[in-house]
């Protein structure tokens, strides 16, 4: 087998290490959310998350078409990116995983909490809404009878770090240039 620092046909030596994927769980704030329909392709839709002990816990309305194939398959994954983060980007993390939805009060009402609190947490970021996000109006506005709760549960992570791929790979890409040059 070839030296992998000399090609990307292996990525697994950049993996994303467990303390630096979980800054970017706790940081990115929204995912890409990905089911699938009922023909088995999959599509997604970015959406805001709380990270909440190695779950991700999102919202929607219940007509949603994803709230509909996931009741039909719970089969799901969730792709988060530190693009726009402290973090830089170039990190990433996807997971496969299940998703329960849950419409009791109790539920809502908590994650409502949370979701809220964060976003007016977050309220310097330079977004129009949550600079001057009330919780407890947006809490009230996300409570509606068609709203609903999504707990995805992650049952596999593929994480990569493309700052550690960089600097494995830059003196192989500069020889591997050279000798380009020389033959050309």
């Amino acid at each position: 087998m070839q030296d992998q620092t000399t090609n990307y046909d292996d990525v697994k030596q950049y993996r994303l290490d467990p303390e630096r994927e979980q800054e970017l769980v706790n940081t990115a704030g929204e995912c890409v959310f990905i089911w699938a329909n009922k023909s088995g392709h999959p599509i997604g839709v970015i959406t805001a998350y709380v990270p909440v002990d190695g779950k991700i816990w999102m919202t929607a309305t219940r007509e949603r078409v994803r709230i509909k194939a996931i009741a039909r398959d719970p089969r799901s994954s969730v792709v988060m990116s530190s693009k726009g983060t402290p973090m830089g980007g170039g990190k990433t993390v996807t997971y496969k995983g299940r998703t329960t939805i849950h419409d009791d009060p109790k539920t809502k009402n908590w994650f409502y909490d949370l979701l809220a609190t964060g976003m007016a947490a977050s309220g310097d970021d330079g977004n129009a809404f949550t600079a001057n996000l009330d919780p407890d109006m947006f809490i009230r506005f996300l409570d509606t009878p068609e709203r609903i709760v999504l707990e995805f549960t992650p049952e596999m992570s593929i994480p990569f770090d493309g700052d550690k791929m960089a600097q494995g790979t830059a003196a192989a890409y500069a020889q591997f240039a050279a000798e380009d040059s020389k033959g050309s």
